[in-house]
């Protein structure tokens, strides 16, 4: 038996890419990656010159299908690698993702009766217009004193999947009425490579209130009596663990890519929570980090505890035999794009040019030679509203403490911090509700192209950050799980720990925290979290009042 390889398939925001990788030892063989075309549809429908609402995310399945079809051939035709050396499939997907389907699978978005209309289309993770849903559904499981509640934090989030489908029920009930099902994006992808819809439990645990069931037939009714038979009308109940082989390779997606029919494809799941595995965790008291647009936030627990504001906790849901964690803020590297696109002058872009450099990294070099707390700036992280451990969509970013004399390199180190004490306030969320975590790992885009970053992560939550030495993290998670799909006499392993030991590995340099920085960090903290209960938790509202009066203007002018 010669060497043998897998697939990891990363669908994530703005692009997807696959990764082929040795079975042996992990080697990163050759990549792929394509920008979808559509990339993220939040202002105008495609093919039409419909305006979305605020605070609408969609993608075009179409996108997924073209992704898979240029980057699997790709990497094969980089590598020199034959399709039959490729002995399984792991996909990863951004979520909570949905798209209405018929029958057939056919997204309804692709059928020219439903083209123009918008709840048709998909779902991205970050469609933030059922906020009024994920508020009815909060309200109603409060009324009815519904158990699951607690196990996600007390707060369903508008990004999840029954307050994405309740509000397509209430505002295009023909939709809704002619979808056969709703389904999760990386489920629908399983489906296009081997024909099998196999709902992961990954998914359907984190994001769809599933805990071996979902919530009863009357709490849906309770939100809408046509909502009641939801999960059996528009769904499949069955829910399928990570890494089990869901299916071979279809002979039609085996000839487009180039691979072999009948290739084991593994179950989806979400794209952070593959990456675990593949920073070389496979125990309990190890948070890891996936740090891109946004980050999330993984630890697994031998115990069940209830904390709040979390994502949620799901047996199995990230390693089998564990409790797994999740919490996560829903802009961080984006927040760091928004303020280089938005509020940089020109001429620090000139500096940078003439340096030789971008300017995150004129900026960062800037804000590197600034002592911890010289800036007198503080930030709250919530530019694309709060995710853990307040759950509100509709809360905005704000900085505090800026001069005629601040300068953009203070500025953005103040953005950097920001976001390190977001997670510093999900970490003790976590350790005031029994859950210890003894050490943090990062992963994804930023740790490896920003070091003032993650010392600054070290700084303020006072622990070593030890960093994945891939980056394509979540990628090569996913591909694991495909070689556990395909199990150990095909070539693969039998089980995700002796994957992990062969085929993840970590950096040298890790980030340890300087006391000194610590120490002021702790103050600067303390007023975080002020800032954070004082706008968070309903003492001042302004947020959601400028929102209000925001869209209040701009529907008047629609």
């Amino acid at each position: 038996m010669g060497r043998k390889y897998v697939l990891g398939l990363d669908f994530g925001t703005e692009s997807g890419r696959a990764l082929l990788v040795a079975v042996d030892n992990g080697e990163e063989v050759a990549t792929a990656v394509e920008r979808y075309p559509d990339v993220v549809i939040d202002d105008r429908l495609p093919g039409t010159n419909q305006k979305l609402e605020p605070d609408w995310a969609l993608q075009n399945p179409r996108d997924y299908l073209h992704v898979i079809e240029t980057v699997v051939p790709k990497v094969l035709a980089q590598s020199g690698v034959k399709g039959e050396d490729v002995i399984g499939i792991g996909t990863d997907f951004t979520s909570c993702t949905v798209l209405p389907v018929d029958k057939a699978g056919t997204p309804l978005c692709m059928k020219q009766e439903f083209a123009a209309n918008p709840h048709a289309w998909v779902k991205l993770w970050k469609h933030h217009a059922a906020q009024p849903e994920a508020d009815q559904v909060n309200r109603v499981a409060r009324e009815r004193g519904e158990e699951f509640l607690d196990r996600y934090g007390k707060k369903i989030s508008s990004e999840w999947f029954f307050p994405k489908v309740l509000q397509v029920l209430n505002e295009a009930p023909d939709v809704y009425k002619a979808a056969d099902r709703f389904m999760e994006g990386g489920d629908w992808i399983v489906l296009q490579l081997c024909g099998e819809e196999k709902r992961n439990a990954c998914a359907a645990g984190y994001k769809a209130i599933w805990d071996e069931g979902y919530p009863s037939k009357d709490f849906f009714k309770a939100l809408d009596p046509a909502f009641e038979n939801v999960v059996a009308e528009k769904m499949r109940e069955d829910v399928y663990p990570a890494g089990v082989r869901a299916g071979g390779l279809l002979p039609t997606m085996a000839a487009k890519l180039g691979l072999k029919p009948g290739t084991a494809v593994a179950t989806g799941g979400v794209d952070a929570h593959v990456a675990v595995p593949a920073a070389t965790v496979t125990a309990g008291r190890k948070m890891v980090m996936i740090m891109g647009t946004s980050v999330c936030h993984l630890l697994c627990g031998t115990d069940k505890k209830i904390v709040e504001g979390i994502c949620g906790v799901v047996k199995d849901g990230i390693l089998p035999g564990f409790y797994g964690y999740e919490a996560g803020q829903t802009a961080v590297g984006d927040i760091f794009a928004w303020f280089i696109d938005n509020c940089v002058p020109g001429w620090v872009k000139d500096d940078a040019k003439k340096e030789g450099t971008d300017v995150h990294g004129y900026l960062a070099r800037h804000a590197a030679a600034l002592k911890v707390g010289e800036s007198g700036l503080l930030c709250l992280d919530w530019w694309n509203g709060n995710r853990s451990v307040l759950v509100d969509a509709d809360l905005s970013g704000m900085m505090v403490g800026m001069t005629l004399a601040t300068t953009p390199g203070e500025m953005y180190r103040a953005v950097l911090e920001c976001t390190a004490f977001g997670t510093c306030k999900i970490i003790k969320q976590f350790e005031d509700a029994g859950v210890p975590i003894d050490e943090l790992y990062a992963c994804g885009g930023l740790p490896g192209k920003n070091p003032l970053l993650m010392q600054i992560y070290a700084d303020v939550t006072n622990r070593e950050i030890k960093i994945s030495a891939s980056d394509q993290t979540v990628a090569l998670g996913a591909a694991m799980w495909g070689a556990v799909a395909a199990g150990k006499a095909a070539g693969g392993y039998d089980d995700i720990a002796h994957a992990a030991k062969k085929m993840a590995h970590l950096r040298e340099e890790f980030y340890k925290p300087v006391a000194a920085n610590h120490a002021v960090y702790k103050r600067l903290f303390a007023e975080y979290e002020c800032l954070h209960d004082y706008f968070g938790r309903g003492e001042n509202d302004v947020m959601k009042r400028l929102k209000e009066i925001k869209l209040s203007i701009r529907s008047a002018g629609a």
